[in-house]
C-alpha cells in the first residue's frame, strides 16, 4: 500500500454510511490517534460497554476501515487499528443522491463536534503543557475573499503543506492536531 493510499480513505456513499455513527467515528479517530486497542480498553474511553464498542469496531472492519493487529493480542484479547490515517471527503459526492443527506449531515456533526471537543480539551489543558510548546500553539481563524476555484488551491496548497510534514513518528515527537477547513459563508451586513 503507498503513502497516500495509507494515508487517505476516500469516503463514498458506502462508507458514508458506515461512519454516520458517532461512536464509529470516535472510534476510529482514537485508533487513528493513539494507536492500536481493544474493543475494552476502547469502551473504557468512549463510555460503552466491550459489547458494543466491539459491534462496531466489527462493523468498521467489514467496510475496511479498520483490521486486526497482527501484532498484539490472541483470540481472547483482540487489537484493532485504523488502516488509513485520515479521510477525504467532498461534498458534491453527495448533494445529488437523497439517500446519502442524512449519513453525510451526521458524518459532518461529529466530524465538527470532534474538532470542537479537540480544541477545548487543549485549551482546558493549557497549564499542563511545557513551555517549549505553550509559545507554539496556533489557532487561526479568518475569512477571505475568494472565488470557489481559489478556495481549492488554497485548500491543495494547504494540504500540500501538511503532507511534506507528514512522516513516521520519532522520538522526541509529540502528536499534532492539524484541522483545516474552507467553506463559503453568507454575508450579513448591518443594514441602515
Amino acid at each position: 500500500m503507498g503513502k497516500s493510499e495509507r494515508y487517505l480513505a476516500r469516503i463514498d456513499g458506502r462508507l458514508l454510511r458506515a461512519l454516520a455513527h458517532p461512536l464509529r467515528v470516535r472510534i476510529l479517530e482514537l485508533l487513528r490517534a493513539d494507536g492500536p486497542a481493544t474493543a475494552s480498553g476502547l469502551a473504557k474511553r468512549v463510555g460503552e460497554s466491550s459489547g458494543t464498542t466491539s459491534w462496531h469496531l466489527r462493523q468498521l472492519a467489514e467496510y475496511g476501515l479498520v483490521t486486526d493487529d497482527v501484532e498484539r493480542g490472541n483470540r481472547r484479547d483482540r487489537w484493532w487499528q485504523a488502516v488509513h490515517e485520515g479521510d477525504q471527503l467532498h461534498g458534491k459526492d453527495f448533494l445529488d443522491d437523497p439517500e446519502l443527506a442524512g449519513p453525510f449531515s451526521a458524518y459532518a456533526h461529529t466530524l465538527i463536534e470532534q474538532r470542537y471537543a479537540a480544541e477545548s480539551r487543549f485549551v482546558g489543558e493549557l497549564a499542563d503543557w511545557a513551555d517549549e510548546w505553550i509559545d507554539k500553539v496556533n489557532f487561526h481563524d479568518s475569512s477571505l475573499s475568494l472565488t470557489p476555484d481559489e478556495a481549492v488551491a488554497l485548500s491543495d496548497e494547504i494540504l500540500e503543506v501538511i503532507a511534506r510534514y507528514r512522516r513516521p513518528e520519532r522520538d522526541g515527537d509529540t502528536p499534532v492536531r492539524v484541522h483545516w477547513a474552507a467553506f463559503p459563508r453568507r454575508a450579513r451586513p448591518e443594514r441602515p
